[in-house]
């Protein structure tokens, strides 16, 4: 299963987000579910940096590992990058309730 984990602020913006595990519906490598989720969050996170300019507070990527958090004061700039990717996932865990689960973690 691919859990992931949005952390968010008291105010509710989001700073980031931890993606981890496999789905498990196909090979590696033909996982339709696995790539959808991690080319969403390379998307994101390469906006973000790349295009955004922000430097991340925390940044790891593993295989079947993402973690990706800004800091506050960036929060305002990601704010529609991040529901936008965050909506996307809940779609995804809409479709497939059995191999992805999205939760909120206030930080």
């Amino acid at each position: 299963m691919i859990r992931a984990e949005f952390f968010a602020n008291a105010q509710g913006e989001i700073l980031g987000f931890s993606i981890t595990g496999h789905a498990g519906l196909g090979e590696e490598g033909e996982d339709i579910l696995c790539a959808a989720v991690s080319s969403a969050a390379y998307m994101t996170a390469n906006t973000v940096l790349e295009i955004l300019r922000i430097t991340p507070v925390s940044l790891r990527v593993e295989e079947g590992d993402m973690l990706f958090r800004v800091a506050e004061r960036d929060a305002r700039p990601c704010m529609t990058l991040f529901s936008g990717f965050k909506l996307h996932l809940l779609g995804l865990e809409e479709q497939y309730p059995e191999h992805l689960c999205v939760r909120y973690t206030e930080v």
